[in-house]
């Protein structure tokens, strides 16, 4: 056997190279063409079987690549005759889920939740003044009347308090702040120690920054409604941080 000969100075050299998964690769095409619109919401994929033949690729792989593309929520599998692969394409939803795994893999402090709050939450106020339809404006006052009328059920009032924030923000037509907006408050409010935080007096100043910043955006009044919306969420993490130093806490009103 003859003794392989050392490489020569001028021998060119080859890195390792990685190949990707054959089931990768066809997800990856499948998603590209959703997300560029070739593939409307509800178009059915081809039959498992089809998908097979059209690609040259065994059955385990086809089924491999709708599974991811399935976790990936773009695609959506239905058992049964009349079942199959159908394109979900992603919306609001998808995005809202996406931050809560992020906010609670990366444990991001419950500070930078309230910082990003307030950042986003006022322009979605002002967006929701200069943009409001008649519809919008009564989702605000079914969300309104739902938190006065909770009385002590702290539940019930979070529940209809994260309803008046997604319609400001529905208001505001922006989809990328909607989602946001309903990852951070849902998340917000899963942080904070609600039986000792959320007192009769915080509750009630709650509710009259609500009618405050409604007020501005019946009255299409951009700037009142971002000045309104930004006093409501700062004051209320002033008071969400101090919640565990102190057995009474409050939130202060401002005019304006």
């Amino acid at each position: 056997m003859p003794t392989p000969q050392p490489l020569s100075p001028r021998t060119p050299r080859f890195d390792t190279l990685s190949v990707p998964k054959a089931s990768d690769v066809l997800a990856a095409e499948v998603r590209e063409r959703i997300l560029a619109g070739d593939l409307p919401e509800g178009t059915p994929l081809p039959p498992e079987r089809q998908l097979v033949e059209q690609t040259g690729l065994s059955r385990a792989t086809v089924r491999e690549a709708l599974r991811i593309l399935e976790v990936e929520r773009l695609v959506a599998i239905r058992p049964g005759r009349g079942g199959g692969a159908f394109v979900h394409r992603p919306g609001r939803e998808s995005l809202a889920n996406t931050v809560q795994l992020v906010i609670r893999g990366q444990q991001i402090r419950l500070e930078a939740l309230h910082e990003t709050r307030e950042a986003i939450e006022p322009a979605c106020a002002a967006f929701a003044a200069a943009r409001r339809s008649e519809q919008d404006l009564a989702d605000l006052d079914r969300a309104h009347a739902e938190l006065v009328g909770a009385g002590d059920d702290i539940r019930r009032f979070l529940l209809a308090n994260v309803g008046w924030h997604n319609a400001v923000a529905k208001a505001g037509g922006n989809e990328l702040l909607i989602g946001f907006l309903s990852a951070l408050s849902e998340s917000i409010y899963a942080a904070t120690n609600l039986e000792r935080f959320m007192d009769a007096g915080i509750r009630e100043v709650t509710a009259r920054a609500h009618a405050k910043v409604t007020e501005a955006i019946r009255a299409k009044d951009a700037a009142a409604a971002r000045r309104r919306m930004s006093r409501h969420v700062c004051g209320f993490a002033r008071a969400a941080s101090e919640v565990d130093r102190r057995e009474q806490v409050g939130l202060t009103e401002s005019e304006g």
